[in-house]
């Protein structure tokens, strides 16, 4: 007598549960909710925050130490990797050139369209009658000279230390930051360095990329918890502002998506059909890393991902991706992935395809 087992199947979480723009959303939703009870419960009798505002700033804290700590490696060894990469390509100065030229492109289009609708939409007038939120005069006053002595690296690091003393505590308080342009700057020397020095500096090379890629795996768990820091900062700024703060505020969060709407979905599909390529194949192309881009609100965390696309589904060459999409990213620190514009006509997205 013979038996047979039926094959046992295994049960797995629905698709959506699992996608991580979903996660997001939860935790949006959840951290809403949080922030809510924790608003109602309110301070205790010493006027400090209840244990669940605690937490919840703890947590979103946290999540943003864990995003600051990785960006001065990520940038020192992308944009150091990406300038010796150059000693692969045969026109490395004109893609340079083309490079930093689209990019001064994109960068002044994006603040003129940022200052127009600044000036004729008053993002700000909604919170002006809210008197808990008052305008503070500017910490600092910027011009050029004083822009150019900040790019001057005050050591290695570029790190800056600042020191208060409190007289009636009797204590000394540090803080110290880096200066992300200093950073960029330094990075630009020695790997400009390392590329005239040629086989001399392969050991370093090889060093930096190996760096590299392991930075760039530390940077994805840590975007992998986002939902877990999204969920702690929306819950502690409801629980800290309150609904009426945070509801003055609105229309300055809709104009900004204005702005990164016209951006996407206006400057970029203009700049890739004036250079005769696809804009249908463009966004299929690069949709991945937009998404990623716009759940995690990291673009730093997005670039290996933007790489890849930029890669495979775009058809750019390795060395060109490399330089133009490590470049891009540092000194913008924005959401849209499009790295490369505009791509050559020789590349995968040529108007074979409609748009």
């Amino acid at each position: 007598m013979s038996t047979s087992t039926a094959p046992q199947t295994k049960r797995s979480l629905p698709q959506w549960m699992t996608s991580f723009g979903w996660q997001i959303l939860a935790a949006l939703v959840l951290g809403l909710a949080l922030g809510a009870l924790a608003l109602a419960i309110g301070p205790d009798a010493a006027d400090n925050p209840n244990g669940l505002q605690a937490t919840l700033d703890t947590i979103g804290s946290s999540y943003v130490s864990l995003l600051r700590a990785a960006v001065v490696p990520l940038i020192f060894t992308a944009i150091v990797s990406s300038i010796v990469g150059l000693r692969k390509v045969t026109n490395a100065a004109r893609l340079a050139g083309q490079t930093l030229l689209w990019f001064g492109i994109t960068a002044l289009i994006a603040v003129t369209i940022g200052i127009a609708l600044g000036v004729t939409l008053q993002p700000g007038a909604s919170a002006a009658g809210d008197s808990a939120l008052k305008p503070a005069d500017p910490y600092a006053v910027g011009t050029w000279w004083n822009f150019l002595i900040g790019l001057v690296p005050t050591n290695f690091l570029g790190l800056n230390v600042s020191a208060s003393f409190d007289a009636d505590a009797a204590s000394v308080s540090a803080n110290a930051s880096f200066n992300v342009l200093q950073v960029i700057v330094i990075s630009v020397a020695i790997g400009i360095a390392a590329l005239k020095l040629g086989q001399k500096a392969e050991p370093f090379i090889r060093l930096t990329e190996s760096a590299l890629a392991i930075i760039q795996k530390v940077l994805w768990w840590i975007i992998r918890i986002a939902p877990l820091g999204t969920l702690g900062l929306i819950g502690n700024a409801v629980a800290e502002y309150g609904w009426n703060k945070m509801g003055s505020l609105t229309w300055f969060v809709a104009v900004l998506y204005i702005g990164l709407a016209l951006v996407l979905f206006g400057v970029y599909p203009a700049l890739i059909k004036a250079n005769g390529l696809s804009v249908r194949q463009y966004f299929s192309g690069v949709w991945p890393a937009v998404q990623l881009a716009f759940v995690s609100r990291s673009s730093i965390g997005t670039l290996p991902l933007t790489e890849r696309v930029t890669e495979r589904n775009l058809g750019v060459p390795a060395a060109t991706r490399r330089l133009r999409c490590r470049w891009a990213r540092p000194p913008r620190w924005t959401a849209a992935p499009p790295c490369t514009p505009p791509l050559p006509r020789s590349s995968s997205l040529s108007s074979s395809g409609s748009s």
